[in-house]
């Protein structure tokens, strides 16, 4: 296999490993959000009742959460690959206090995958005293993985729900092909998980209420994926008024399919020609009934055979235009934003290439480079602006990812943003995060893809090691988010000062704006490059 073929289908795979790395320390099966106490009894039982019927979730120290509710009908046999339909009402009381299965997807953030196609699902953590007569805020998460893995349920909110006071609201939608498949005829193409998202959104609209938040004051918040997902819902006219802030955390607007590292969308045709490829592959391109045949293979057939990358598809009805063209011509809503990147994004992938056995020497970055960027012309500019000596060929590959799949396009996003709405930017700076993988790296990872997860969650139900700096700057941008939740604007009287369109660096030791992240990481080079 050729060193592009090597380096090009290890750097897809990665997209998603590296989005939910953290996976390796997930139990079998999924747990209860942990207390922020021990405990030697389970949980009190609260009950909420909902259009659909009452839900029976678990008071906790400080908070409630309702886990597993349905927000649309199973997407199964007929109804696979169609857009969501409402759920069934139920009679008695749904026990909500354990978390539904995962929407279906290879091994990974979910140990041994899943295939449980009955998975549009949602939790909600509320704090206590929130009701009808004092809602909160609310805060849609949409998770990350690549549009490939990922769990609502993994993401235990409590933390951002106490502190910040508000309610958070992790969803499930549907992912890989069953959640992107593109085929002619097919209505809805390539964007069921983002219609998946927003009728989660609309049961938040409906339903939010009785559990204490407040309907008229949503946020969309998401990472990696998840970011780029509130990227194509502010492009979509079929989310408008559906939310009404949004956060967008490595996951810029303007990513492109040709970088394979950050998240993208892709045309319909291309979309479509996937779909061919895999309905051949599975046995069902030269049948007559396609479709047909396609909702009876397995699901675990599909997974095996879909492909690793797995972007949304515009120039369709629920996404008409590629969201970087949809936001540089003002064709969104305009609602404030927060958003941002870390400062070594691509350390993460850089790192597992070179412990996959493929170093980054002086002889072989040329190589490298021309994999990832094969356009004529450009090796050689980047080998140029970016040179490799003999021992930090890790690090400057990092760079490369990150400044061009993340740091770059976020700073891209912000100037076409800031034109037309209020925008708050930051980078997160942590260069001793917690690590997300278990091993040792073969460079200081600094702050990689996914890092700030912890600051906010508690992945998996299981709290990251912080040390006490880290635990003030998790509570800061606690607040911050909060805050922007609550009224879009982060600034408040116990934190540092963060003026709209300038980028605040994020780090225990340092929470300060600065104007030096753009020449830092060379986006004048990129914006030429193109």
């Amino acid at each position: 296999m050729s060193m592009h073929r090597v380096l090009t289908t290890l750097g897809c795979a990665l997209t998603a490993v590296v989005a939910t790395a953290w996976s390796a320390a997930l139990p079998s099966q999924p747990v209860r959000p942990a207390a922020t106490t021990v405990r030697t009894t389970e949980p009190a039982a609260t009950t909420v009742r909902t259009h659909d019927g009452p839900v029976r979730g678990a008071t906790h120290d400080g908070y409630r959460t309702f886990e597993g509710i349905p927000y649309a009908a199973p997407p199964v046999g007929r109804l696979r690959w169609t857009p969501p339909r409402h759920p069934a009402p139920w009679s008695g009381v749904r026990d909500a206090t354990r978390p539904a299965g995962a929407c279906p997807q290879p091994a990974g953030e979910v140990p041994g995958g899943s295939t449980d196609e009955d998975c549009l699902h949602l939790n909600v953590t509320t704090p206590d005293g929130a009701g009808p007569a004092r809602p909160r805020p609310v805060i849609v998460w949409l998770h990350g993985g690549g549009f490939t893995t990922g769990a609502g349920s993994s993401y235990d909110a409590h933390r951002l729900a106490t502190r910040g006071d508000v309610v958070v609201v992790t969803v499930n939608y549907r992912l890989g092909a069953l959640g992107f498949l593109a085929h002619r005829g097919l209505p809805g193409s390539g964007t069921f998980g983002l219609a998946d998202q927003q009728a989660a959104l609309r049961w938040v609209r409906a339903e939010i209420g009785a559990f204490g938040g407040d309907a008229h004051n949503v946020t969309l918040a998401g990472e990696s994926a998840g970011g780029y997902s509130v990227c194509a819902q502010l492009a979509s006219p079929a989310a408008a008024g559906l939310f009404d802030r949004a956060i967008i955390q490595s996951g810029p607007c303007t990513g492109r399919s040709d970088r394979p590292f950050a998240p993208s969308s892709v045309p319909l045709s291309t979309a479509r020609a996937a779909g061919a490829d895999l309905a051949t592959k599975v046995g069902c391109g030269s049948t007559r009934e396609v479709m047909a045949c396609l909702r009876r293979v397995h699901v675990s057939r599909l997974l095996a055979h879909q492909g690793i990358d797995q972007q949304p598809s515009y120039a369709t009805p629920l996404l008409p235009g590629d969201p970087a063209a949809a936001i540089a011509a003002g064709r969104f809503p305009r609602v404030p934003v927060l958003l941002g990147n870390n400062h070594d994004e691509g350390n993460g992938w850089a790192a597992g290439i070179v412990q996959a056995g493929h170093p980054v020497t002086p002889d072989t970055w040329p190589g490298v480079v021309a994999s990832f960027f094969p356009a004529p012309g450009r090796t050689k500019a980047i080998v140029r602006e970016y040179p490799v000596h003999r021992t930090d060929g890790g690090p400057v590959f990092g760079a490369v990812i990150g400044d061009a799949n993340f740091a770059c396009p976020t700073a891209r996003t912000e100037d076409l943003l800031a034109s037309q709405v209020p925008v708050w930017r930051y980078e997160f700076a942590d260069e001793h995060a917690p690590p997300l993988t278990p091993g040792t790296p073969p460079f200081p990872p600094g702050a990689p893809h996914a890092s700030e997860l912890p600051y906010l969650f508690d992945l998996g139900g299981r709290p990251r090691h912080l040390t006490a700096a880290q635990h003030r700057l998790a509570n800061t941008m606690i607040d911050y988010w909060a805050r922007f939740a609550r009224t879009a604007d982060p600034n408040g009287p116990s934190s540092p000062h963060w003026p709209r369109q300038t980028v605040l660096s994020l780090a225990p030791d340092h929470i300060v704006p600065t104007r030096t992240t753009r020449a830092r990481h060379h986006c004048a080079f990129w914006n030429a490059l193109g």
